[in-house]
């Protein structure tokens, strides 16, 4: 059996919200919030992708499309009792349902992770208008909500710049839970959210486990986490049925152990305590000078660095060593580091830093600073975008 696709622009969110009401009530159409104008082109979403399908298998709710980090574009397929999972895992973990604030776009997982979890909490979410993350917007946002339980979910970068701001700080501090993923939160930042008031959460997943199934650390509702060969691998109610259109892609991704389905995340980690900690992907090593460099680690240690809290930290060609580790991040974000003194001082700090903890052949050998950093349709830094734009 199946059903229809419903494709809509995510820069109109209530369009995707009332789609999803429909389809998770049992009626109406399957939903791919499209990402349009609202997110940067990246390289990898410019590539050419299959046509988007007409229909569906009767059990997909949701479609979300997503190039990831490093790879080529890929489509989501999730269920509806996935998505219900996770939102019901969610509740649980943050002290019952609540009204939620949407500040990032609806064709993210955690965009419309916010959207499932007011359907489910019969509460109307704040949207914030699409586009441009503006501070004062947040704010002006974050008034108008009126339950008492208060959630909102951020990226990084999103939570940096709230800092920044007086009036933002304050409206931070008035929520009951901020979830903060999408990629790695530099430890100082999270101590600096925690530090001025403000209830933060660290989020681990991705689409294809619904969302966040991971908090500070910890499995919520019935995920379960296990360490194969250094991989994560998660497993639950919450994992996506595959990817759509693209059965080998799923059958590598997705493995049947013990009778039980894992999602393998590519991310390297490992469990202490009931903890999981994640040290970065497994495809990123690069060799430099006939020594592994893995970039993930090198990135951790930047991002803690003052300036550097978004910083990406990429492979770059090199002559002299075959690849060389290149910091970039965004000026709003750093500073004035990209001329001078300044620069120099800048990149000797992060040498010095990286050097201590991996050796010399992981310090970068420069910094790379932009207007703006490219980011996938899920919302993640793109790699593959800034790699090219470095080695040219």
């Amino acid at each position: 059996m199946t059903r229809s696709l419903s494709v809509i622009p995510a820069g109109d969110p209530v369009g995707v919200l009332r789609a999803l009401e429909h389809r998770l009530a049992g009626s109406g159409a399957a939903v791919l919030p499209a990402a349009g104008t609202v997110v940067a082109e990246s390289a990898a979403d410019a590539a050419s992708a299959a046509p988007v399908p007409s229909t569906v298998g009767h059990r997909i709710a949701l479609v979300v499309e997503t190039s990831g980090s490093t790879g080529r574009p890929k489509r989501v397929a999730l269920s509806a009792d996935a998505v219900l999972a996770s939102a019901a895992a969610s509740d649980s973990a943050l002290g019952g349902p609540g009204q939620w604030l949407l500040a990032l776009p609806a064709n993210y997982i955690a965009g419309l992770n916010v959207l499932v979890r007011s359907i489910v909490a019969g509460t109307t979410p704040v949207i914030m208008r699409p586009g441009h993350f503006d501070a004062d917007a947040f704010v002006t946002a974050a008034s108008a909500l009126t339950e008492p339980l208060r959630f909102t979910s951020l990226v990084p970068a999103q939570l940096l710049r709230l800092l920044e701001s007086e009036a933002a700080t304050d409206a931070l501090r008035r929520f009951d839970r901020v979830l903060v993923g999408g990629q790695a939160t530099p430890p100082s930042l999270v101590e600096r959210s925690r530090e001025l008031g403000i209830r933060l959460t660290r989020t681990y997943g991705s689409s294809e486990t619904s969302g966040g199934c991971v908090y500070d650390g910890a499995p919520i509702g019935t995920t379960a986490i296990a360490i194969v060969d250094g991989e994560i691998e998660l497993s639950g109610p919450v994992l996506a049925d595959g990817y759509l259109a693209d059965p080998a892609r799923t059958e590598r991704a997705f493995v049947l152990r013990d009778g039980r389905r894992w999602y393998r995340t590519g991310d390297a980690g490992s469990v202490v305590a009931g903890i999981l900690s994640v040290s970065g992907r497994l495809d990123d090593t690069i060799i430099s000078g006939g020594l592994k460099v893995p970039l993930g680690e090198v990135e951790v240690i930047v991002r803690d660095l003052p300036g550097f809290a978004t910083a990406v930290v990429i492979g770059a060609t090199s002559d002299e060593w075959g690849e060389v580790p290149v910091v970039v991040t965004e000026a709003v974000v750093t500073g004035a580091v990209d001329t001078g003194a300044d620069a120099a001082s800048a990149l000797a700090a992060v040498r010095s830093a990286v050097s201590e903890r991996l050796g010399r052949a992981a310090a970068p050998a420069r910094i790379v600073v932009v207007d703006r950093l490219p980011l996938t349709a899920s919302g993640k830094p793109d790699r593959l975008a800034l790699r090219s734009a470095v080695d040219r």
